[in-house]
Order: structure tokens, then sequence, then C-alpha cells
């Protein structure tokens, strides 16, 4: 594979934040995560600022309004859409004025994938867009044309270069057809994964930047996402099956990385050390049988979810933790 945008031994964060000051969000994420930060997510503010919100803020002609089921598509941007667009750009804002003088080399911005965001979206008549094979490919062909137009933009800001990080906690469901209908008595039916793979390859190769796909389901489809494209692939180790650790053997074997979710994204109420957090990681190598070292070129360690539901102080303390989990894995502590 083509070497990586970030730096052996970088760390990132997946996403989300606590709190609504998206100066002070950026400000942690700059300090705490320096060689890969990402643009901070603040849901805690309400409508539009939420994962399929914020991606629907990116769509390009295809306005989304609030109804009481939730996103649903509008004939006209109202003032959801225009209340999304608008935090969206106070957050592009904060984090240039607190990137300034800090010149990153890679920057990472979220957004939710396509198969999400249509799970999670309804047309005028209530289903899924999902559900639509025209308004499903419109909908792909809109948020491929909006994250590009966002990465241009993050990068003109920034100066730096731009990862994608598609989220796609819907996935699964997807593919094993257990999203719910309009009715809650039945459910959509299954997507073939050569169909939901095609179209995750199509945004993928469209956006023009490194995409790195997160799924922190126990079973993420690893294969099926480094097949479509991505460039490294995110999941929670410790809710992973066990049955797909030789899906992470095989990306390892081809040189594949991984964003490995490792801190807790809460406060777990104890002290928790820097080898308390690295030893997931350090055990899944050594049960496949890989040396350690590889964690250093094929690894990134992240929370192991976003952190919207922690506390200020634990922001700090798990993003601190993955970071020292990545300087970890390629100047390993003596006794590691």
């Amino acid at each position: 594979m083509d070497a990586a945008p970030w730096s052996a031994g970088a760390a990132t964060g997946i996403g989300s934040l606590p709190g609504t000051d998206p100066l002070e969000a950026a400000r942690v994420v700059l300090g705490e995560l320096p060689d890969l930060p990402h643009l901070p997510e603040l849901p805690a503010r309400g409508v539009g600022a939420d994962v399929i919100g914020r991606t629907a803020a990116l769509l390009v002609d295809l306005p989304v309004e609030v109804v009481a089921s939730g996103y649903r598509t509008a004939a006209h941007p109202g003032r959801d859409h225009r209340r999304a667009v608008d935090l969206l750009r106070r957050d592009l804002d904060a984090f240039e004025e607190a990137a300034d003088g800090l010149t990153p080399s890679v920057v990472k911005v979220q957004a939710a994938g396509p198969w999400t965001l249509t799970a999670g979206v309804e047309l005028a008549r209530g289903h899924r867009v999902l559900t639509d094979r025209g308004a499903l490919r419109e909908f792909a062909a809109s948020l491929t044309e909006g994250l590009a137009r966002h990465v241009a933009e993050v990068a003109k800001r920034t100066g730096a270069r731009v990862v994608v990080q598609l989220d796609e906690p819907s996935l699964p469901a997807v593919l094993r057809g257990l999203l719910p209908t309009p009715s809650k008595l039945g459910t959509v039916a299954a997507v073939p994964e050569p169909e939901a793979r095609a179209l995750l390859q199509g945004v993928i190769e469209g956006v023009g930047t490194d995409v790195v796909v997160h799924c922190c389901a126990p079973r993420p489809p690893i294969t099926m996402l480094r097949a479509a494209g991505a460039k490294a692939v995110a999941f929670d180790v410790s809710v992973l099956d066990a049955d797909l650790w030789d899906e992470v053997g095989e990306a390892w074997e081809e040189r594949a990385t991984l964003f490995l979710g490792l801190t807790p994204s809460t406060d777990p109420g104890r002290p928790l050390e820097l080898r308390e957090v690295a030893k997931p990681a350090l055990d899944l190598v050594d049960r496949l049988g890989f040396p350690r070292s590889l964690l250093a070129s094929h690894a990134v360690p992240t929370p192991s979810c976003g952190l919207a539901g922690a506390s200020a102080s634990w922001v700090r303390r798990a993003l601190s933790l993955t970071r020292d989990a990545g300087r970890a894995f390629t100047e390993p502590p003596e006794g590691w």
C-alpha cells in the first residue's frame, strides 16, 4: 500500500467531544493530538451538530429538515439546514483560529458514510433514503461532491493535508437487514455486500484524498471496507468479535493500517495507566503472530469511540493516553 499521510506513532480522536465551545474543543485536540488532529464535533449543541445533521450540511443541492421522526429530505433549504451549515462554518473558523501558528501537517475531518447517512434520513413518504435506488445514488453523489469541497476548504484554511473519516455505524445493520421499517413491524431488506461495497467505493474514490472508514460495531466489515478502497479501517478493539481476528490478520499481512480504539470513551472511575490502554493492541499482535513493531507503522490508536459523553477532565486524560500509546508503539517503554 502507498505510504500513510500520518507519521509513525501518530494518534487521533474519533470525532465527538462534550460541550458547546468549538474554539476550546479545537485547542484541546490540537494540544493533545498534534500529529493527527481532527476537526471536533460537538453534538451537545443539538440539531445540526450530530453526525447526520452535520453531514447533511455538506450535501450539495439536497436540503434536509427535521421532523418528529428525525431528518427528512426537504424541497428547499430551511432553518434546520441553515443552522447545520452555520455550525460547521463556526467549527472551521474556530479550528483555523486555534491552529494559527501550529501548522499541523495532516488534519482529519469526519462525516457519516453513505450507508449510515441514507439510513438516517427519510424520504418525504417516510421511508429511508437507502430504500430508493435513485435517491440513494443521488445522495452518494451529493455527499461525494460536498466532501470534496469540504476537504478543499479545510486544506486551504489550515495548509494541511486532509484525511476524511467516514463513520459507518449503521453499515452492519444495512448488510444484515436489521434496520426497522417506518411501521416498526418489519425490517428493510439487506443490501448485498457487492452493492454496498460499490457505492462506498464510489464515494471514497470521488473524495480525492485518503479515507478512513470507522465502524465501532462488534462486527465491522473490515475486509469489505478495505476492498472498497479505505486507506485504513477504524474499530473498537474492546468489542471486536473474536471471529474477526482473521480479518485483522489479513489486513496486517497486506500491510494495511488499522485505527485501534483503545482508550475508554468515558471515565472508568479509577486510575488508568498507559500499559493498560495499550494492552489490547499488544495482545492482538501477539495473538496473531506479528512483531509488536508492526504497531508503530500500521496502527493508529484512538479512543474506543466518540467522547461526547465524557467529562472535560476525562477528554484531556483520554486524548493524552491515546497520544502516549502511539508514541509507545514507536518507542516501547522499558519492560514492554
